[in-house]
């Protein structure tokens, strides 16, 4: 279904009933990155999936900051009359749901962050990976997604996703195909980890439950993340096992029952 704010046009899905869940997902991914977890739980759940701009079908000619973003997210949940709700977010999404919570704090019942951050603390960072994010977006205009996606699927981030069944591997790649190279240099330059205000005071604030969930082949975010658990009120670490950056996908029946299991114990 399509949802309209001035020239933005947002693709959500509605699946289920119940608590209310809102299932941010990565760079390069979409609403079906959470088929598996939609499948898995049922009807046990209301979860809202959103494209994020410049992903999937949702279109932000205009969009020009992460903020914009969560603007435009927070009046699709009124307008879907959610109340307080659980947040999901993955990677790209984490970092969303975390400016989310840093603009709307009284909007959400907990925050799950799966292999996120809180963008970076120091200007001189920010700048360097802005360049760097823009480095991206020229190749990826000028090269086309395939091009593009060879290159993504190869870094070393995504390393533990070889070890998945063809099958799956495949379904990855197709998503990331589907992708239009405008709209991934759209978010690179607008919502890229150099581009979003920093969140990492924002940590500190945050008074509702949160749960952290990194792989333990992701050293950077295991890192990152321990790091976040010191600065938040109410924050749990989970390391999955034999997993990497994308637990949803490399272990999706653990990562349900980790985020059910949550979500069930911070019920409103």
């Amino acid at each position: 279904m399509y949802f309209s704010k001035g020239d933005a046009t947002y693709w959500y899905e509605i699946h289920g009933h119940g608590i209310p869940v809102v299932l941010l997902h990565g760079f390069t991914g979409s609403a079906a990155t959470w088929q598996d977890l939609v499948d898995e739980w049922g009807s046990d759940y209301q979860l809202i999936t959103v494209d994020l701009p410049g992903h999937g079908k949702t279109r932000t000619p205009s969009l020009a900051t992460m903020d914009d973003c969560c603007n435009d997210l927070d009046e699709l949940f009124q307008y879907l009359e959610l109340k307080p709700f659980h947040m999901v977010g993955y990677s790209m999404g984490g970092r969303t749901a975390l400016s989310f919570v840093r603009l709307y704090p009284d909007h959400i019942l907990s925050l799950t962050l799966e292999s996120a951050s809180p963008g970076l603390a120091l200007e001189e960072e920010r700048v360097q990976r802005i360049e760097k994010d823009e480095h991206l977006a020229t190749r990826l205009e000028r090269d086309g997604i395939e091009s593009f996606v060879d290159f993504w699927e190869d870094i070393p981030l995504f390393d533990s996703q070889r070890r998945l069944p063809l099958n799956v591997q495949e379904k990855i790649r197709q998503e990331r195909l589907s992708q239009s190279p405008q709209g991934l240099a759209q978010s690179l330059r607008t919502m890229g980890t150099g581009r979003q205000p920093s969140c990492w005071e924002v940590l500190s604030t945050i008074d509702k439950p949160v749960l952290l969930i990194v792989g333990e082949f992701d050293s950077k975010f295991i890192r990152i993340n321990k790091k976040m658990q010191n600065e938040l009120i109410s924050g749990n670490l989970i390391i999955c096992e034999n997993a990497g950056h994308a637990i949803h996908v490399e272990k999706p029946a653990e990562f349900g029952k980790i985020v059910s299991g949550f979500i069930e114990a911070n019920k409103a």
